[in-house]
């Protein structure tokens, strides 16, 4: 499917509207950041867009070289080299405009929620979930990202139940929205005597984290209980009722929050997270009413959803939306290679958005 000119030329023209706009000094500072956002994405693409509305000019032009008489046969050489160079920028120009064009997520620029929580498979399975925590966290230093852990739940091997993280940086939720789903382990435990491969599994969501002005939460829908914190084993680490388990009534999404010794700031984690799954069921909803017609292998969210196998024995990783497979397993736990499977993941999640547009 070609991109249709107009919709090239609307933005030469928005660009050269923002342009003149903001050499105006009657803006005011709201207005004038708002477009200058906007002026500062399309200055991003305005040159691919530019040379995509010149193509046709500028291929008639190399055409009546290579088909004047006068023409010697250096320069009919030269203009057929221009030609074909003029053809794979004009496709490739063609793929940046389309994927600029895509519907955006609002969510993208947002920071992230991330949450892992150890599936089947016992002790080993916490073992895991710690693993992957840990992924993260490596991934985050990398990058240079900050992350917060809101509240963490170890098991009797040292591994975690459940760990709950706000990570905070640029374009965070783009980065890791693709990682909700199972994550499979296939490894030896410490344990196994008899050199048994076994499996386990650990669940991961990563959802926007809201700000109040996203979602805005009612006392009135809210149940608030508080209680006494237990600790590994169910042994009391406190001796007030500092732990809150907080309830949205009308949604029915329940957060217990018990890792700090303030009642205060207990319910204040738990509404942050409370707001961000609350954020995520609202978008949910209107992403399936839009999704109705349309396959996604990779962009479903769901958390039941097998996404990825991490094989020890064999040192691999294999996304199964994308069917990719890297003998890289250290590399990939080191952080070492996450952009490479992202940059993947965004390619195909482009493609699927791009063939949603056809039909």
């Amino acid at each position: 499917m070609s991109l249709p000119i107009n919709k090239v030329k609307e933005i030469i023209g928005k660009h050269k509207e923002l342009e003149k706009d903001l050499s105006s000094t009657e803006l005011d500072s709201k207005t004038f950041a708002k477009k200058s956002k906007e002026y500062s994405d399309l200055n991003e693409i305005i040159q691919n867009a530019l040379d995509y509305s010149n193509y046709e000019n500028n291929k008639d032009e190399l055409e009546k070289i290579i088909l004047d008489k006068n023409s010697d046969d250096e320069m009919i050489d030269l203009a057929k080299s221009e030609l074909n160079d003029l053809d794979l920028n004009h496709k490739k120009n063609e793929n940046i405009l389309k994927i600029f064009l895509l519907p955006k997520d609002e969510a993208d620029t947002k920071n992230a929620i991330l949450e892992i929580r150890a599936g089947t498979g016992g002790l080993e399975a916490s073992l895991f979930a710690g693993d992957l925590f840990k992924m993260y966290e490596k991934v985050c230093n990398k990058k240079k990202w900050s992350l917060e852990i809101i509240s963490l739940s170890k098991s009797d091997a040292g591994g975690l139940k459940e760990v709950i993280a706000s990570i905070k940086g640029k374009n965070i939720y783009s980065s890791l929205k693709y990682e909700s789903g199972v994550h499979r382990v296939q490894r030896v435990p410490d344990t196994e005597t008899q050199g048994r491969v076994h499996t386990s599994a650990a669940t991961v969501a990563v959802l926007p984290e809201a700000e109040e002005v996203d979602v805005k939460i009612e006392d009135k829908d809210l149940r608030v209980d508080v209680f006494r914190s237990s600790g590994p084993g169910g042994q009391s680490v406190n001796t007030t009722d500092s732990a809150v388990r907080v309830t949205h009534v009308p949604s029915g999404i329940v957060v217990s929050q018990q890792d700090e010794k303030s009642q205060i700031r207990n319910r204040e984690k738990a509404l942050k997270i409370l707001r961000s799954r609350l954020y995520e069921f609202e978008r949910k909803k209107i992403d399936e009413q839009r999704s109705l017609d349309r396959k996604s292998k990779i962009g479903s969210g769901d958390r039941s959803e097998r996404i990825r196998t991490y094989n020890f024995p064999q040192g691999r990783v294999t996304d199964h939306r994308i069917n990719l497979t890297l003998h890289k397993l250290e590399e990939f736990m080191q952080g070492e290679i996450f952009d490479e499977v992202i940059e993947n993941l965004n390619l195909q999640a482009q493609e699927e958005q791009l063939e949603n547009l056809k039909t």
